[in-house]
């Protein structure tokens, strides 16, 4: 299936907009020629355009830890499926979204991720995230534990090489042999090095840190609880301002007030909501695949078949943007810049992307009174037209 859109023009102006960024929200105006903002004002437009009817306008949703949907899952490499799963999360206003792989056979991984790696080239996708396999057996969640190993820098680096240029995430649990020398390497390829799926003690999660770990995959889950003598990998990321924290808003995975807990302590500046949506999301309950792993979709809740561990999310942007302001409490600047500027700039995407200005990308999501979806445009290209 072929990702379809309505085209503009030339010029356009979208008018009578309740534009929202980070440092609040103002009535005005936008101009978009050749796919990006060219002109942000406050007040009645200059000139006729689309009105938006008062409706808010916010920037696309920025989506880093994301497996698929509709019935397309990323770690498969297929891209016509993969190309639905885009589809199905441009629809709820993620504009740019990084396929997350899951463990697997390592041939099997650089495989995925040189096919996947086409779709980057085509400017459907932000990067590749390799969840795994460097990951603890103890912690891995989801993921199949036979697949996992011991990192290495080297093998690493052929991972690397067969994303062509397009990987831009590694999980790692720090605690592994070889995991420091592996998070170096990383860093070294312009690879953002995300510490999770950890059973780290403190030390070894500041220890992943200092070798340049930033970002905490999903924090709280596939990791040691906090504990007050054992504080764990959850303490070592969140009171550490080089860490951005990822967090799956889905009322399920951790309660409101957690993420309400660790939003106070990083800021909006340092959290990032994500989805971490498998294949099912879109799609009605039963059972799907999430790597080598069979998954039963219950009331829209995946488990693993044998164990019953989570196995990602049927969760879609918009739905934890409007969690976050009506569950967690966040205002609506707050909930831009946790769904979008935040993870744009820990893409290194902050100049193009994640807030709405002149000279970004005309990535934009209108949303009702109600904080649902109205409209989407991609690049100045309306994915649903208001």
């Amino acid at each position: 299936m072929s990702i379809s859109a309505s085209h503009v023009t030339g010029a356009v102006t979208l008018s009578d907009a309740r534009i929202v960024g980070p440092d609040g929200i103002h009535d005005g105006w936008l101009t978009i020629e050749d796919g990006r903002i060219t002109h942000v004002g406050q007040g009645p437009a200059p000139r006729d355009g689309h009105s938006l009817g008062g409706r808010h306008v916010v920037p696309g949703f920025v989506d880093i830890h994301n497996h698929g949907g509709a019935g397309g899952s990323f770690p498969t490499g297929d891209q016509e499926t993969a190309r639905d799963a885009i589809a199905l999360h441009q629809r709820h206003g993620t504009t740019t979204l990084v396929a997350s792989l899951v463990s697997g056979p390592v041939p099997s991984l650089a495989a995925a991720a040189s096919s996947l790696a086409d779709l980057c080239e085509d400017g459907l996708l932000a990067g590749i995230h390799f969840e795994g396999p460097y990951i603890s057996k103890d912690r891995c969640g989801a993921h199949d534990p036979g697949a996992l190993r011991d990192p290495s820098p080297e093998e690493f680096a052929g991972l690397v090489k067969a994303g062509r240029g397009h990987v831009r995430m590694l999980t790692i649990a720090a605690e592994l042999p070889g995991a420091l020398d592996t998070i170096r390497e990383a860093v070294a390829s312009g690879v953002i090095a995300a510490i999770g799926h950890s059973d780290a003690t403190f030390d070894q999660t500041r220890a992943g840190i200092e070798a340049g770990g930033t970002v905490a995959t999903h924090l709280y889950n596939a990791m040691p609880a906090l504990g007050h003598r054992a504080p764990g990998p959850i303490a070592a990321l969140l009171e550490d301002e080089r860490v951005t924290v990822e967090l799956i808003n889905d009322g399920f995975h951790v309660h409101p007030a957690m993420i309400k807990l660790a939003f106070d302590v990083a800021g909006p500046g340092r959290t990032a909501l994500i989805t971490d949506a498998m294949m099912a999301t879109g799609l009605s309950d039963g059972i799907y695949q999430l790597g080598a792993m069979a998954v039963d979709v219950t009331n829209g809740q995946a488990r693993l078949v044998e164990g019953g561990s989570i196995a990602g999310s049927t969760l879609t942007m918009d739905a934890a943007f409007r969690r976050a302001v009506r569950e967690v409490g966040l205002t609506l600047p707050e909930a831009v810049q946790v769904t979008a500027a935040t993870p744009a700039r820990v893409l290194g995407l902050s100049d193009r992307l994640g807030t709405i200005a002149a000279g970004r990308f005309a990535d934009l999501v209108v949303l009702s009174s109600d904080l649902e979806v109205d409209g989407v445009m991609r690049r100045g290209i309306w994915i649903t037209e208001p």
